[in-house]
């Protein structure tokens, strides 16, 4: 089954209202290729100006995180409600920095997942390895757990929108990246959970590669037949840099 490469850039807490917009603009200045489905997603602040600018584009709109309830006294959080109502289409899951620095568990991650669903909204659900966990050799342990607790109770009419994000965490932000063949062996291992749980529509999920994604790495993991774009963090901030990532996912 043909995937859409999704290409989504994670601004983690970066840039102004001002600068969000500037660098809108100039995505929307260039010509983005046919066959590849681009995303951004700004901090929570710069949302509301992010999908005004991008009204009229191809470009999706995404949040990175959210509670999983739809309202209450959650004082700070963001509601799926919420982030419906600025249009959003995408919402990052789960993401190694929410799990390491706030406390994400599975549990968490897979009530958010549910929520993102309710609100007719579409998740991007990371998972990924330390390097302790890595080195120690329960790199498919760990994800092979982390994909079944996220899906669990999950419909196969949801599966079929569901994004994943194979993020090892020790390649995020430093420089260091999975090779292009670990990186498809990973996703392939993620794959075969989905289809145990879904069967055929585990075909139509899309696997995105993320942790330090570059230009001059991207066409690599564009290549791999399990890897269906990538979740772009610092590259994505540069303008330039994330258009030649975007048109390195052609395929």
């Amino acid at each position: 089954m043909a995937r859409t490469p999704l290409i989504a850039g994670n601004w983690k807490m970066h840039k102004t209202v001002g600068d969000a917009l500037a660098l809108v603009h100039a995505l929307r200045r260039e010509a983005l290729p046919d066959g590849v489905e681009v995303a951004v997603c700004p901090p929570f602040t710069a949302l509301p100006e992010v999908s005004r600018a991008l009204e009229g584009s191809s470009i999706r709109l995404g949040a990175q995180n959210m509670h999983w309830e739809a309202q209450g006294a959650f004082t700070g959080e963001i509601s799926p409600l919420m982030l419906a109502d600025l249009g959003c289409h995408y919402v990052i899951v789960g993401h190694s920095e929410r799990r390491q620095h706030f406390g994400e568990t599975d549990a968490i991650v897979a009530r958010k997942v549910r929520a993102v669903f309710a609100h007719d909204l579409v998740p991007i659900m990371c998972v990924g390895e330390r390097l302790d966990e890595r080195d120690s050799g329960r790199t498919d342990q760990v994800v092979s757990a982390q994909t079944e607790a996220g899906i669990a109770g999950m419909e196969p009419s949801q599966a079929e929108r569901l994004v994943i994000a194979y993020e090892p965490v020790w390649a995020i932000g430093t420089g260091r990246s999975a090779s292009g063949e670990e990186a498809n062996r990973v996703c392939g291992l993620i794959r075969g959970v989905l289809s145990e749980r879904f069967r055929s529509a585990a075909a139509a999920i899309r696997i995105l590669y993320g942790g330090s994604v570059t230009p001059d790495n991207a066409a690599e993991f564009a290549r791999q037949s399990e890897i269906d774009g990538a979740l772009v963090g610092g590259a994505s901030l540069d303008p330039q840099k994330f258009l030649r990532i975007i048109h390195a996912a052609i395929r």
